[in-house]
This record gives C-alpha cells, sequence and structure tokens, in this order.
C-alpha cells in the first residue's frame, strides 16, 4: 500500500518508523526542510519531498504516486498544510488520517494568559510587563511579536541553524538576546534558562507534551513568571474526519485496513 505521511515532526518519524518496520506500506514523506527530510528518513521512509506544497502539487504528488491514504501528521499550529492535506484527500478520493498531538491538561493559573495569535499575544505581553520577554516558539511566529515588543527587551530561543539565527537578525533581534539551542527541555534547565536571563514573561505556543509545553509553563509559574499562550488554531474541516492521538492506534488503524 503507498502512504503519504506529511511530516517534519517528531510525532511524524515515530509513525513512519512504526510503520516502516511492518513491511508492508511504500512510505513517501513530505516536509518542508531538509532538516525534517533527514528525520524522516532516518525513519524509514521511502522517498521524500522536502519543500512545501501547493494544494495543486499535493494533488499531482497523489496521483502520480498513487497515494491511498495521507496521514497529517504535521504540527498544530500548521493550519494551512492541514487544510491543503483535507482538500487534496478528497480531490482525489483517498483516505485522510490526522495525528493530532493530545493537548497538555494544564491547571488554571493566574499567572496563565490565552491568545488566539501572536499579534494577541504581544499585546497582552506588553500589558503585562516592562521587563525581558523570552519567545519560546520558534522563529516562524516571530515577526509579530517584534513588531510589538521593543527589541532591547525581546528574547528567542531558536534552533540552532544559520537561516533561524539570521532571520532573527533580519528582524531586529540583537545577537546577544539569541538563544540557539536545540530540544525539549525540562522545567529544571527552562528555570535556570529563565533566571540567567532574568525573564519577566514568556511567550509560547500550545504544541503538546512532544513540544515540551508543560516544562516551559511549569517553569515560569514556579519562578511567579507571566505566560502568554497562544493556542491551537481550529481546521473546521477536521470535525468530519479520522483523528487520532494515540500513536499506537493510528499504527494499528493502518494495519487493519491494509
Amino acid at each position: 500500500m503507498n502512504i503519504m505521511v506529511m511530516a517534519g515532526t517528531k510525532d511524524a518519524a515515530n509513525i513512519i518508523e512504526k510503520l516502516s518496520s511492518t513491511e508492508k506500506f511504500n512510505i513517501l514523506a513530505t516536509t518542508t526542510t531538509s532538516y525534517g527530510a533527514d528525520i524522516a528518513k532516518a525513519a524509514g521512509a521511502d522517498e521524500i519531498i522536502s519543500k512545501g506544497l501547493t494544494l495543486e502539487e499535493l494533488v499531482e504528488v497523489i496521483k502520480t504516486n498513487d497515494i491511498n491514504i495521507l496521514i497529517d501528521a504535521t504540527h498544530p499550529f500548521a493550519a494551512i498544510a492541514t487544510h491543503n492535506a483535507i482538500k487534496s484527500s478528497k480531490i482525489t478520493g483517498i483516505k485522510y488520517l490526522r495525528f493530532e498531538r493530545p493537548l497538555e491538561d494544564l491547571k488554571e493559573n493566574d499567572l496563565i494568559y490565552e491568545a488566539p495569535s501572536f499579534e494577541e499575544a504581544a499585546l497582552k505581553a506588553e500589558k503585562l510587563t516592562k521587563g525581558r520577554v523570552l519567545h519560546l516558539a520558534g522563529v516562524s511566529t516571530l515577526k509579530p511579536v517584534v513588531e510589538k515588543i521593543d527589541s532591547s527587551r525581546l528574547f528567542a530561543r531558536v534552533l540552532p541553524s544559520v537561516n533561524s539565527i539570521q532571520k532573527c537578525i533580519d528582524l531586529g533581534i540583537k545577537q546577544e538576546n539569541i538563544i540557539a539551542m536545540q530540544g525539549v527541555f525540562s522545567k529544571k534547565f527552562n528555570k535556570v534558562l529563565f533566571e540567567e536571563y532574568n525573564i519577566s514573561l514568556i511567550i509560547t505556543k500550545e504544541s503538546g507534551e512532544t513540544g515540551g509545553t508543560l516544562s516551559k509553563i511549569s517553569a515560569a509559574v514556579e519562578l511567579g513568571l507571566d505566560v502568554v499562550l497562544v493556542t491551537r488554531p481550529k481546521v473546521a474541516e477536521l470535525e468530519n474526519n479520522d483523528i487520532f492521538i494515540d500513536l499506537d492506534e493510528i499504527v494499528d488503524f493502518m494495519l487493519k485496513i491494509t
């Protein structure tokens, strides 16, 4: 069976690895970066397309590769990718499955403020503090924050890649305010980092356990810092599709229908 996995996340790599180990599937993985492509390849994908695909390109790839099932394991904030995945599946008449990271069970706390977008998050941060703000949501979401918060007190933790660091500099972030490191860090590590940089508030997004959301928020709350949490975008089309929040369940489903 030919399947496409829209990848680029750790979740997608785990799905590819599990499906590949069964030797029942020919797996085509799509990613938007070469880094994501390397992860998918290491996980066992048979073929990889490492560039962003438009709706028309997705449809063409599905037809050309005779894809039977599309598994959308993109990031919870990749709403456009999910929208295009659903639409391309309908156009081509193939099965669509969505793997959705489960939401964190966050306890209510007066230090945590929710925002529907990064623009709103930046505005909220401006009202809450005149101190240092640490952006913990990736370089791709940094622009609307930079537009609202003075760069002299804005810090960003981003991947240690040339592209990420250059984007920060191009947006006006001071070099000494760029924290380039990769990984999902523990609460203990985050607490030390926040204290060392004298952070007053963090901006993050609801990325689930895989994205380390809880360890970031827990560290901030224990230090008495404000947290502005950007909530996941809603994709209305998902309501009528199969959604899985457990890796083993989606693999078991795939094995049953082969």
